[in-house]
């Protein structure tokens, strides 16, 4: 079952599968129990809930007539993989061996699969294990794993200006 719901404080719209306690707004951070939610759509069909969530967004900004004209979901998802030059074809065009990167990328998983956690999972694995995870609290966790401070800090920093990780009022999340 999948559910287009909106925040009541940011109006974002989003898309929620199956039927959770809570949910909480990717944009702002409100938690709100599902029920209360206002869900403009309910159905079993994964690509029509995000067929009316793009209208909706598309009529937001009167683009419906733009948006009536394109092709759904479903279709263009077949076409994704035609779309722009392959990975091997970008990197040559680059000036990059693209063995050299597969390479290096089958050398990167090995040590990933190690018994230790590097330190930036470590900073992850506060965000996920803490309740209402804050700087300080997760540099505790960090450093009591072996995790510098000024690396946890700094790595939080980047996290949130990647997008991985939001911060609203001092508690971080996953996102």
């Amino acid at each position: 079952m999948y559910a287009v719901v909106g925040c009541s404080d940011c109006a974002m719209l989003w898309i929620v599968e199956g039927r959770p306690e809570t949910s909480e707004c990717p944009r702002c951070g409100t938690r709100r129990q599902y029920s209360k939610r206002r869900q403009f759509v309910t159905t079993d069909d994964e690509d029509h809930a995000r067929e009316v969530r793009a209208s909706m967004l598309a009529q937001r900004q009167d683009r419906g007539d733009a948006f009536a004209e394109l092709p759904s979901f479903a279709e263009m998802e077949t076409h994704v993989d035609e779309a722009g030059p392959s990975d091997e074809t970008y990197l040559a065009g680059s000036g990059v061996d693209p063995d050299a990167v597969a390479a290096a990328g089958e050398r990167a998983s090995e040590s990933r699969s190690g018994a230790s956690n590097g330190r930036r999972e470590t900073v992850e694995a506060a965000l996920r294990d803490l309740e209402e995870p804050t700087e300080d609290e997760v540099v505790a966790y960090a450093t009591e794993r072996g995790v510098p401070a000024e690396y946890t800090r700094e790595a939080l920093d980047k996290l949130v200006r990647a997008g991985a990780v939001t911060e609203n009022r001092g508690v971080y999340r996953l996102v």
